[in-house]
């Protein structure tokens, strides 16, 4: 078995790759490096391993944050409430965990789960169950292919901890839970029924950790040697470029337990004389230019800052950045039908179907991965 011990300088890397696929949400990947940070400097370790070295009958659990993205930047975590909600868990099955993971690779939550098992003792699995970030609980390959909907634990910062049983959907428990996170303030901790190891294998979107390292170390790389960042993401994940310019009109609000609205951008260089409009629900929706749709979810729609890269995630977003729109494409898993059904434009009330941008390139584990012994 091979493990990877994360460090200061990877945490660095993960928050900014995972930033990026965040496609707007997911939390504020900084706030979730400073708190992953505090657990390495407290002498805890990040223990990551690889979803092919599971055994079939291992019980590996999702925790994170759940939440409107503009209440998590200034609610912060006690601290305490991914590991309540791992334990809850473990006593509604009766069963402990062997590893903990994501549900979502991108923004802060690619971090959150780190923290937990750090206190508990535990390792991440390199894998997720969306290559991004969605706004909803069942949203994710695991509920999409038929994985058992609870139990589910929700947990705040007063040491208030709701456990959710025998909810017959997925979509069901997003409700009961989203309407739980609004009384305990539009942000909390929430923690997935366990999911085997054959299931991680068979539906997970593997090395998500890795490729969010990957990505964030590329555009470090492309910093250093003076190239330009942006295209630097484009090479690597395949994608494409939607819109260069400048935000002109931000309409966002906080409703029913999400951030939502509209942003509106003017074209420069050689988009001069256009004009982009994203739709966002927590995450980046559906990008028109023109009037003409040109990517929706469930590929990534990624606002990076023009010159850096820098994702600048939904709560961020303030009139006058210089920005880059990205387009990169979704995992294979996300774009069947069965996936399209509950991730696809007309899931989130938009009358027309999903065009995918290109071809997913398969993340790869990092190089750090070691024997355990050696580690």
């Amino acid at each position: 078995m091979k493990t990877w011990l994360v460090t200061e300088s990877d945490l660095d890397r993960i928050a900014l790759g995972a930033g990026i696929l965040g496609t707007g949400g997911g939390g504020n990947a900084y706030l979730g490096k400073l708190r992953a940070r505090e657990r390495l400097r407290a002498g805890q370790r990040i223990e990551i391993m690889l979803p092919s070295d599971l055994h079939d009958d291992d019980h590996i659990i999702s925790v994170g944050a759940i939440g409107a993205p503009t209440v998590g930047i200034e609610k912060i975590e006690q601290g305490a409430e991914g590991c309540r909600a791992v334990r809850a868990i473990e006593a509604a099955t009766g069963k402990r965990a062997t590893a903990l993971f994501t549900d979502e690779i991108g923004g802060a939550n690619a971090l959150e789960p780190m923290i937990a098992a750090a206190q508990l003792g535990l390792p991440i699995v390199d894998a997720d169950g969306m290559g991004r970030a969605f706004p909803e609980l069942q949203m994710n390959t695991f509920f999409i292919y038929g994985a058992t909907s609870t139990p589910g634990v929700l947990a705040d910062e007063h040491g208030a901890t709701v456990v959710y049983q025998n909810v017959a959907t997925a979509r069901r428990l997003e409700k009961l839970v989203r309407a739980g996170t609004i009384a305990m303030g539009c942000s909390a901790s929430f923690a997935l029924p366990p999911f085997s190891g054959a299931q991680i294998k068979r539906h997970g979107i593997r090395h998500s950790v890795s490729h969010a390292w990957r990505l964030g170390d590329a555009v470090i790389g492309a910093r250093v040697a003076k190239r330009d960042p942006v295209g630097e993401i484009l090479h690597r994940e395949a994608g494409r470029i939607l819109f260069q310019g400048k935000i002109v009109d931000v309409h966002r609000w906080t409703n029913a337990g999400f951030a939502r609205g509209t942003v509106s951008f003017d074209g420069l260089g050689a988009f001069a004389s256009s004009r982009l409009q994203i739709e966002i629900q927590n995450e980046n929706l559906i990008a028109q230019l023109d009037g003409e749709v040109v990517a929706t979810v469930p590929d990534l729609i990624c606002i990076v800052d023009a010159e850096t890269a820098r994702p600048i995630s939904t709560e961020e977003i303030r009139y006058g950045m210089r920005v880059a729109v990205i387009g990169l494409p979704a995992s294979p898993l996300l774009r069947s039908m069965e996936a399209l059904a509950v991730i696809g434009p007309r899931a989130f009330g938009y009358d027309f179907d999903y065009q995918p941008i290109g071809s997913y390139v398969e993340p790869q584990p990092v190089e750090m991965y070691r024997d355990l012994a050696v580690a």
